[in-house]
C-alpha cells in the first residue's frame, strides 16, 4: 500500500472510526492466523509429500494425507468465516458512525454553507461517497489482515526453508511496486472526479423529483431526460477511466510475479541437479512462493480500492472540516421568555460584496406589528434571516430585550421566535407531527387547539385518518391554503413571543387568503410581529410600516401617515389600488 503523507493521514483518520470496535477486530485478527497458518502448513507438507510419498514410496502417508487435507480445509474455512464476518461487522459499524456524524455535523452548518452548495452534491457525499468508503473499512480490512498475515507466514517459511531462494523470489516485488503506485494515483484521481459527477447526477434527480409538478406543467419530460442522460454519461466516462486502470493492475502483477517464479524455478532446478536440494524441498519452497504471490496480487488490488476510498473520504471529510459560521459565543446566556422588545441598530449586511442592508434601524415594542414593504430585492427577507441569526451583520446590532442576539444561545433565541413564510415546508409525516414539530412534547389536545385557532381543524377532520393522515412529500396531498394553515398552527403551538411573517399569503387565492388572514390574526395576538408583504392590504393596520429601497429605509410611519406624505408608499399603494381609488 503506497501512500503519501496526506493519504496516510486521511486513511488513519478513516480507520480511527473502526477503533471503538477493536475487540471485534481482535477476534478477526486471531482468526486470520488460522487462515495464514493453513497456507504455511500446506507449503510445509509439500516436502514430505514429494520426498517421502512420491520419491521414497512411503505408503503409510496415504492414510494420513486425506485427513490432513480435510482438516486444513475445515480450519481455513472456519477461520476465514470468523475473520470475514467480524471485520466486516466492525467496518460497517464504523461506516454507520461516519454517516451519523457527517449528517449531524452538516445540519449544524450555517445557512450560507447550504446556499453555496447544491443539496444533491451533499446528498451524494453522505450516501454515495460513504458507500465507497465502506470498502476501506470492511473489505479492505478483511483483505489487509488476512493477506498480510498469510504473506508474512509464507515468507517466513520460505526464508526458513532456503533464504537464498526466497530472496530471489522477492526481486519482483520492488519492480511491481512502482507501476502499482502509479496506477493507484490515477484510480484515486478519476474516482474522486467520478464521485463529484455522481453528486451532479444526484442533484439532477433531487431537483426533478422536487419539481415534478413544474415539469408536468410545462411538459418538459424529454428535456429533463436529456439533461439526466448527459450528466449520467459524464459520470460513466470518468468511471470508465477508473475501470481502465483497475484492469491494468492484474496483468502487470502477473508479468512481474512470473519473473519471480521463473527465477526461483531456474535457481532451484540448478541446485537440485547439483544435489544441494531435494525435489521435495524445491517444490515446498516453490509452493510457498506461489501461495505468497496470490496475497500479494490481492494486496495490490486493495491499493486500488483504498485509492478510491481515499478520494471519497477526502470529499466527506471536507464536510466534517467545514466549521459553522454562526456559533454560540463562549459566554452565551440563555434568553428566558422574551418580552418581545426588538431593536435593529445601524445594521449593515452583505452576502458577498454588495450591501443588502445599509444602516438599518428599527425599534419594535412588545406586541407591536412592524411591516416591511418594498420592491423585490430591497432586503426585506434578509431582515428575517438576520433576526433568526442565520447570518451575522457586518456592522450594527440586533437586540432582543436589550440583549445582543450574538450573546444568546441559539437554542434559547429560536425558542422565542416563530416563522411563517411563503415556502410552506411540511415533512412527509402525519398532520399532527407536522403541527407539533416545534414542540414534540405537545399532546393531542394542544395540537387540536392550535389547529382550531389556525382554522385548520375542519379540513383536517375531513381527511381519511384525521390528524394521523400522512400528507406526502412536502405536503403534496394538501392545497396551498391548507399547507399554510398547518404552518400557522405549528407557529401557534410553538407559542413564541416574536413572530415573523414572510409573504405568508402571497401564493394564495382570495378565499384561502381570507381564511389564512384570520388565522394569522389569531397568531399575532400579544406577539411582536414582523410582517413582509407585497399586498399592502395585509399591512394597513401595522403599528409601523417601513418602506425599503436597495437596503435603505426611505420612509416609515403608519398607513394613513405615509399616504398623506405622498412618497414611495403612496406610489406603491396607487399601483395596487389605483382602479379602486380613481
Amino acid at each position: 500500500m503506497l501512500l503519501n503523507k496526506q493519504q496516510k493521514n486521511t486513511y488513519l483518520r478513516l480507520i480511527a472510526y473502526a477503533m471503538p470496535y477493536k475487540l471485534i477486530i481482535a477476534i478477526s485478527m486471531i482468526a486470520s492466523l488460522g487462515v495464514a497458518g493453513s497456507d504455511a502448513v500446506i507449503a510445509y507438507l509439500v516436502k514430505p509429500f514429494v520426498d517421502d510419498l512420491i520419491v521414497a514410496g512411503n505408503m503409510d502417508m496415504v492414510k494420513i494425507i486425506p485427513f490432513l487435507v480435510v482438516g486444513l480445509a475445515v480450519l481455513k474455512g472456519f477461520s476465514r468465516y470468523i475473520q470475514s464476518y467480524y471485520i466486516r461487522t466492525a467496518g460497517q459499524l464504523g461506516i454507520q458512525d461516519i454517516r451519523n456524524e457527517v449528517f449531524g455535523h452538516s445540519i449544524r452548518l450555517s445557512l450560507r454553507y447550504f446556499g453555496e452548495r447544491s443539496s444533491g452534491a451533499l446528498m451524494s457525499k453522505i450516501l454515495n461517497d460513504i458507500n465507497v468508503m465502506q470498502s476501506a473499512l470492511a473489505d479492505v480490512l478483511v483483505t489487509l489482515l488476512r493477506e498480510s498475515v498469510t504473506m508474512i507466514a509464507l515468507t517466513g517459511y520460505a526464508f526458513y526453508a532456503d533464504w537464498r531462494m526466497a530472496l530471489m523470489a522477492f526481486v519482483a516485488i520492488p519492480a511491481a511496486a512502482w507501476p502499482a503506485a502509479a496506477i493507484g494515483k490515477k484510480i484515486k484521481k478519476f474516482s474522486r472526479r467520478g464521485q463529484s459527477a455522481m453528486g451532479t447526477v444526484t442533484g439532477v434527480l433531487e431537483q426533478n423529483f422536487s419539481g415534478i409538478k413544474v415539469i408536468k406543467t410545462f411538459a418538459t419530460e424529454e428535456q429533463e431526460e436529456e439533461k439526466f442522460i448527459k450528466e449520467n454519461r459524464n459520470f460513466f466516462n470518468l468511471i470508465r477511466k477508473t475501470f481502465r486502470y483497475s484492469a491494468a493492475t492484474a496483468p502487470v502483477m502477473e508479468i512481474m510475479t512470473s519473473i519471480g517464479v521463473a527465477t526461483v524455478l531456474w535457481y532451484g532446478l540448478d541446485r537440485v541437479i547439483a544435489g544441494e536440494l531435494t525435489k521435495g524441498e524445491l517444490f515446498s519452497i516453490l509452493t510457498a512462493v506461489l501461495l505468497m504471490y496470490a496475497p500479494l496480487k490481492r494486496l495490490t488490488k486493495v491499493n486500488n480500492t483504498i485509492q478510491k476510498a481515499l478520494g471519497a473520504a477526502e470529499r466527506v471529510f471536507e464536510i466534517l472540516d467545514s466549521q459553522p459560521e454562526i456559533v454560540d459565543s463562549p459566554n452565551a446566556i440563555d434568553l428566558q421568555r422574551s418580552q418581545g422588545y426588538v431593536v435593529f441598530k445601524n445594521v449593515k449586511f452583505a452576502y458577498e460584496d454588495e450591501p443588502v442592508l445599509r444602516d438599518f434601524s428599527v425599534e419594535a415594542n412588545p406586541g407591536e406589528v412592524v411591516a416591511l414593504v418594498g420592491a423585490s430585492g430591497a432586503g426585506k427577507s434578509t431582515l428575517i434571516s438576520l433576526l433568526n441569526r442565520f447570518y451575522d451583520p457586518q456592522e450594527g446590532q440586533i437586540l432582543i430585550d436589550n440583549h445582543d442576539i450574538r450573546d444568546l444561545t441559539r437554542v434559547s433565541l429560536h425558542e422565542n421566535l416563530a416563522l411563517v413564510d411563503q415556502e410552506t415546508f411540511l415533512f412527509n409525516d402525519t398532520i399532527a407531527n407536522n403541527i407539533r414539530y416545534g414542540r414534540p412534547d405537545a399532546d393531542m389536545s394542544q395540537v387540536k387547539g392550535a389547529a382550531i385557532q389556525a382554522y385548520a381543524d375542519e379540513f383536517i377532520e375531513q381527511m381519511p385518518e384525521g390528524y394521523e393522515t400522512q400528507i406526502g412529500d412536502r405536503g403534496v396531498r394538501l392545497s396551498g391554503g391548507q399547507r399554510q394553515r398547518i404552518c400557522i398552527a405549528r407557529a401557534i403551538l410553538r407559542d413564541a413571543p416574536i413572530l415573523m411573517l414572510d409573504e405568508a399569503t402571497s401564493a394564495l387565492d382570495t378565499e384561502s387568503e381570507a381564511m389564512v388572514q384570520q388565522a394569522l390574526s389569531n397568531l399575532m395576538q400579544n406577539r411582536t410581529t414582523f410582517v413582509i408583504a407585497h399586498r399592502l392590504s395585509t399591512v394597513m393596520h401595522a403599528d409601523q410600516i417601513l418602506v425599503l429601497d436597495q437596503g435603505v429605509v426611505v420612509e416609515s410611519g403608519t398607513h394613513q401617515g405615509l399616504l398623506s406624505h405622498g412618497g414611495a408608499y403612496k406610489r406603491l399603494y396607487d399601483a395596487q389600488f389605483g382602479d379602486q381609488t380613481s
